[in-house]
């Protein structure tokens, strides 16, 4: 079952007019607000601390909770505050700081809240319709050089939902084909399409698709990895290990998911090293 726009309309419009109920008389409450010269003197000593403190110290969050005192209505700092929370694996302590950057500026943090819940706190449901919802406010939109559709179909890729993680990451690879041209398709889009026909035990479609993901990024070891593995299930030991010994080569010269945030979250069918363990 492929799950479409019409699927969420309804609970999505629900959400999204709560979101701007609460929002938009709290910003507005407050945006046309100009400080007094004592508080805007005392926001930028915060805010000067705050660039001299360690990234991730509680004196850092402390600044912010000092400046957000007195201008609480700041979405981006809000967003700093979560930020440097999620990249410590402190998810539910950031997730209410990002929460409030959402309630002050949707537009410009909902699709960023996708992200975050999908990438490191792995919430899937939850991010699809912060996606959905980010699609009724903005449209077509990408965030972290992704589209929209392209994490909406990795959340149903990890919720098992194979039939609409096929549908959304061909919708994104089809997006990025039509505005841009087959060599500027992301490599990931194609990898997680990959493996979307490799769990549906669709092998030759898959080993297709990761051959075209290779020839955008060709020593991308987790793509050769899961093409070995295609292999293995049509019972070709040979190719299988072929390709496998090559994987092993790439991944431990450093060749696999680089996305700027793999540094801080393993991403969904990242290969791990003791899946090369013995392979010379």
């Amino acid at each position: 079952m492929i799950y479409t726009t019409s699927d969420m309309q309804k609970t999505l419009l629900l959400i999204i007019i709560a979101m701007l109920s609460i929002a938009w008389p709290a910003y507005a409450q407050n945006a046309g607000k100009s400080l007094s010269r004592h508080d805007s003197l005392l926001v930028t000593r915060y805010l000067d601390s705050v660039n001299a403190a360690p990234l991730y110290s509680q004196k850092r969050q402390r600044y912010f909770d000092s400046a957000l005192a007195i201008k609480p209505y700041k979405a981006s700092w809000w967003q700093q505050k979560a930020m440097t929370l999620y990249k410590q694996q402190k998810y539910e302590a950031g997730s209410a700081y990002l929460d409030s950057a959402v309630k002050y500026d949707a537009k410009k943090y909902i699709d960023y809240r996708g992200f975050m819940k999908c990438i490191f706190q792995k919430s899937y449901r939850n991010a699809i319709q912060d996606f959905w919802a980010a699609k009724f406010i903005i449209g077509d939109g990408d965030v972290m050089d992704h589209t929209y559709d392209f994490y909406i179909g990795l959340c149903y890729l990890q919720l098992n939902r194979l039939d609409s993680a096929e549908y959304y990451l061909t919708r994104s690879t089809d997006q990025q084909r039509k505005s841009m041209g087959s060599h500027w398709v992301h490599p990931l889009d194609l990898f997680y399409l990959g493996i979307t026909y490799y769990e549906q035990e669709n092998y030759p479609r898959a080993i297709a698709t990761l051959d075209t993901c290779l020839s955008l990024y060709t020593n991308f070891s987790d793509a050769k990895y899961y093409k070995a593995m295609c292999y293995a299930r049509l019972h070709n030991k040979e190719q299988a290990t072929a390709i496998w010994k090559d994987a092993a080569h790439d991944y431990r010269a450093g060749y696999t998911i680089n996305e700027d945030n793999a540094v801080y979250e393993a991403y969904p069918y990242q290969v791990r090293k003791h899946a090369y363990d013995g392979v010379e």
